[in-house]
């Protein structure tokens, strides 16, 4: 074939393939993690001044876990006090991988504690320590029936995202105090009383299990809890509280989320009763709203930090968002979650 030829069939295919290449993805590495585009939002649902969108994708892993909460429950993990307020010790004792998030609150102890990043716990663990926040400040001792070694159960998740960002951003003991109180305040505001135990006047736990609170967000739960049913893709949430984006968790499977969304929308409950706002009315969100915060969420520049050898947390952070992808380093490096937060 003559030359001239061949550069015209090649311009020809260029030519061809330069749109094309527009919706073709390019891999993403460690230090550039996007989101899946694929994602698809349904909703929204909602109930009072809590909105919740859910998040349909394809699973990117088979790979699974059991929950901290299911762990402990089923005796197959041991979370132990050091005396060290911002650091545990985690064992697993089991053939299988636990998931722990950041954000659980594990009860007992000598204080009640969240954990503050994400971890994976591989079968037969050995004794690894985890990174932790006081969410009781004051008591240093054991409490009631508790076992002061060791912590009991995991069934609540931090209920801002305040005292989220407190951890995960500013990585302040002081300042995830002062948000737990704050939101005492606020839910004792808005439930009709105090929603401190006396037991322990600080413990955000033991507020989340008041009596006052539950009543609160019964009707809550009740709307939504339901909402994936029969939905077999569905890998995440996004939730607004009035009127306005708040945060997102998406997950490498199905199967995860749905063992965690119990957990997950308690909590949403629990801070959307935080923040009533009654006689107010606010505007819908819109799937364009949460698009675009999912989108903006990515767009600063990422940092990454290994964990440990299972862990990798990539961080995208600026002025107005937060986002922390959690990635299962001896599964090529794939996420297992993202979390959103909106600061502002």
């Amino acid at each position: 074939m003559k030359k001239a030829h061949l550069i015209t069939i090649s311009v020809f295919c260029c030519l061809i393939a330069l749109p094309l290449g527009l919706f073709v993805r390019a891999p993403v590495n460690a230090q550039s993690s996007a989101p899946d585009a694929s994602y698809r939002l349904s909703g929204p649902y909602t109930h009072k001044n809590l909105t919740v969108f859910l998040v349909h994708g394809k699973d990117q892993t088979s790979r699974t876990f059991l929950t901290l909460q299911e762990a402990l429950a089923q005796k197959k993990v041991r979370v132990y006090e050091t005396k060290e307020v911002n650091e545990l010790v985690i064992k697993n004792f089991s053939n299988e991988n636990i998931y722990v998030q950041a954000g659980d609150i594990v009860r007992g102890g000598e204080q009640d504690r969240m954990i503050s990043i994400d971890f994976i716990v591989p079968p037969k663990s050995g004794r690894m320590p985890i990174e932790a926040f006081c969410v009781e400040s004051g008591r240093w001792n054991k409490r009631g029936n508790e076992e002061a070694a060791v912590f009991s159960s995991s069934e609540n998740g931090v209920v801002s995202k305040e005292i989220k960002l407190a951890a995960k951003s500013a990585k302040s003991q002081q300042e995830v105090w002062e948000t737990v109180k704050v939101a005492q305040d606020k839910l004792g505001r808005n439930v009709g009383g105090s929603v401190q135990d006396q037991t322990s006047t600080s413990s955000l736990e033991l507020s989340v299990e008041s009596p006052k609170v539950k009543a609160t967000t019964a009707a809550y739960l009740k709307s939504l809890s339901g909402i994936l049913q029969n939905k077999s893709d569905v890998i995440g949430y996004v939730f607004a509280i009035n009127g306005k984006v708040n945060s997102a968790d998406v997950y490498a499977s199905h199967a995860l989320f749905a063992k965690l969304w119990p957990k997950l929308i308690k909590s949403s409950a629990v801070e959307a009763v935080a923040e009533i706002q009654n006689g107010l009315e606010h505007k819908p969100v819109t799937d364009e709203t949460v698009q675009a915060f999912l989108a903006e969420s990515e767009q600063a520049s990422a940092s990454t930090k290994d964990i440990t050898r299972h862990v990798r947390l990539v961080t995208r952070e600026d002025d107005k968002n937060a986002f922390y992808e959690t990635q299962d380093r001896t599964q090529n490096d794939g996420f297992v979650h993202r979390n959103y937060i909106r600061k502002q």
